[in-house]
């Protein structure tokens, strides 16, 4: 369970980030008020460096992947009496499957929470630690008063209520959170999930969130078969424990020509990453999280926009389209990847005070539009996305969170082979190290997979199946595994 400890080490430690940015800031505007100048310094003609490399960035034998990924071995098997809801509990993952189309959200939401606790009687003792995390993260100020934060959340899970295209969401996370708490309800630190803090859990990207994430499309002539792949890495916050690695979960919602598959997590009802029976394939990125003025009054959600959009349309652009749409009225900037066989986007989905401001705007991107200034991507039949926005004139985040350092080694990536099996993809993407320094109790180095990568997830547009590496509770490994989830 988090307690105050806890929470005051996640308080230093934010403050500790901050005050090292300042004394960044005032070694680099030369602190000392004496300005040194280096007019007649002079280079000597031959120098003989010291520096040695103390380790190598990447693995000394990058393993060679097949193109597909291994099968998962099921463990266990929880269905409700009812039919609503079915759960086997795989090696990696909890597979879930919610029938919608002989079910009422209600039904599905409380056969879906019973299932829960059959197949993982350990989620109050584990998950309810790691929701208030994510509180305190969001609220570093909060001392014992949790009603902002039901202020918040409650606001947001109206406007979800209310709408019409959303209510089902709504209906179904009610009875969710109503059968999981089991009538408890409070923000209350005692090792069991409240009905408020079950509904907070699914609002984490609207309300709470900082995470960063990354996302590549490659097609045609830089693919051996010439058919799409799209992939992309979760990165998220595991938890002090790892907790979120204990809940991975694949949900297939049955809804007849609405159905999709959600890869997430058990209990949360929006949208992290999913693809529709049609493939269009879509996946959640930060963008400006914390650096933004946050609205939330008069603000919609945009994870269960993504979750209509993917029941509703059935092409990447059509979903995309969409969203840049209704971009303004989001609580916060984020892209989004989208895709299907024919099309690869970056939806920048900017909110309305960055576009009031002048400096930002929302735009569908593809693989033609032209970039921001002194940003280069040298490989065509691909796309390439990080946490800033990337389209000439858009808001520049590069700078910031190792994005620039990412988007360039994907470049250099894409750039090594001509073509690439998916097995090769895979190759390339893991050849790095991904605890380099962090073991030392340094920063580490900024690796495209890291140490708070959660899920890598592989569409292969060409064979139809969808692979998923899920971090262990351990922690992200160099040993990575690839696990067949099925066919869209």
């Amino acid at each position: 369970m988090i307690n105050k400890n806890l929470r005051n080490k996640i308080l230093v430690s934010k403050r500790i980030a901050v005050s090292a940015m300042a004394l960044l800031f005032a070694a680099a505007s030369g602190g000392c008020g004496k300005s040194e100048t280096y007019a007649d310094f002079t280079f000597p003609e031959s120098v003989e460096s010291s520096l040695t490399p103390v380790s190598n960035t990447y693995v000394d034998e990058p393993k060679k992947y097949e193109d597909d990924g291994i099968s998962d071995k099921a463990l266990g098997e929880y269905s409700s009496q009812n039919g609503a809801c079915v759960i086997k509990k795989m090696e990696h993952y909890y597979d879930v499957t919610l029938d919608y189309e002989n079910h009422s959200p209600e039904e599905v939401g409380t056969a879906f929470a019973q299932e829960v606790l059959e197949a993982y009687p350990e989620i109050h003792e584990v998950m309810e630690p790691y929701i208030y995390e994510n509180i305190y993260w969001g609220f570093p100020a909060l001392v014992d008063d949790f009603d902002p934060v039901w202020d918040r959340v409650s606001y947001l899970a109206k406007t979800v209520e209310e709408d019409e295209r959303l209510s089902d969401y709504w209906k179904e996370l009610d009875a969710y959170a109503e059968a999981i708490s089991g009538g408890v309800h409070g923000y209350k630190e005692d090792g069991h999930i409240s009905y408020e803090e079950a509904v907070t859990f699914s609002f984490i990207p609207e309300a709470l969130r900082g995470t960063a994430c990354s996302a590549l499309s490659l097609w045609g002539d830089k693919m051996e078969t010439g058919d799409r792949v799209t992939v992309r890495l979760l990165d998220w916050n595991l938890g002090t424990d790892g907790q979120m690695c204990e809940v991975h979960s694949v949900i297939h919602a049955k809804k007849g020509n609405r159905s999709y598959t959600g890869i997430s997590f058990l209990g949360f009802e929006s949208i992290v990453s999913a693809i529709n029976d049609d493939g269009v394939f879509a996946a959640i990125l930060d963008v400006g999280t914390i650096r933004e003025n946050y609205i939330y009054k008069d603000r919609k959600c945009y994870t269960y926009d993504l979750r209509y959009a993917l029941e509703e349309f059935d092409t990447a652009k059509e979903v995309g389209d969409f969203m840049v749409g209704n971009s303004a009225d989001y609580t916060w900037s984020h892209n989004l990847i989208i895709s299907d066989e024919n099309s690869s986007y970056c939806a920048e989905d900017a909110v309305s005070q960055l576009q009031e401001k002048g400096m930002g705007y929302s735009i569908l991107r593809d693989n033609k539009t032209p970039l921001l200034k002194g940003l280069t991507w040298d490989n065509p039949d691909s796309l390439c996305v990080v946490n800033s926005f990337a389209t000439e004139g858009n808001q520049d985040f590069l700078y910031q969170d190792g994005n620039a350092v990412r988007w360039n080694k994907y470049n250099e990536w894409v750039g090594s082979e001509d073509k690439f099996t998916v097995g090769e993809l895979k190759t390339v993407l893991t050849q790095e190290k991904v605890n380099q320094g962090v073991e030392k109790g340094e920063a580490g180095v900024t690796n495209v997979r890291n140490t708070g990568t959660a899920q890598m997830i592989i569409v292969d547009y060409h064979t139809g199946k969808v692979q998923v590496a899920f971090t262990p509770v351990s922690g992200p490994t160099d040993d990575v595994v690839f696990t067949d989830i099925g066919n869209f």
